[in-house]
C-alpha cells in the first residue's frame, strides 16, 4: 500500500469516522477529571459506545454500497440525525 492510497478514499473516510467516534467517547472521561458536572457511569459509556459504534457500522455498511458521494453524505446526515434523536431521548426524554 502506498502513501497516496492511504491519504484519500474509503480508508481515510473510515479512519476519520472511527477516530471521531473514539474522541466522542473520550471527551466525557476527560471532562469527568476536571468537573463534577459530568458524571458518567460505566453503563453510560457502554450505551454511548453501542449507539455510536452501531451508527458507525450502519454508515460503513451503507457507504460501501453507495457510489455517489452526495448520497453517502445524505446517509451520514440521516444516521447522524437518528443518533442525536436517540441521544436526546436518553438524556432528557423528549418523547
Amino acid at each position: 500500500m502506498n502513501v497516496m492510497s492511504r491519504a484519500s478514499g474509503p480508508g481515510l473516510r473510515r479512519w476519520v469516522m472511527w477516530s471521531a467516534i473514539a474522541l466522542l467517547l473520550i471527551l466525557p472521561a476527560l471532562a469527568m477529571r476536571f468537573t463534577r458536572e459530568v458524571n458518567w457511569t460505566a453503563s453510560d459509556f457502554a450505551a454511548a459506545a453501542i449507539l455510536l459504534g452501531g451508527a458507525g457500522l450502519i454508515y460503513e455498511l451503507a457507504a460501501s454500497r453507495i457510489v455517489h458521494r452526495t448520497h453517502r453524505i445524505g446517509v451520514a446526515m440521516v444516521v447522524g440525525f437518528i443518533v442525536l434523536l436517540v441521544w436526546a431521548q436518553g438524556a432528557v426524554g423528549i418523547f
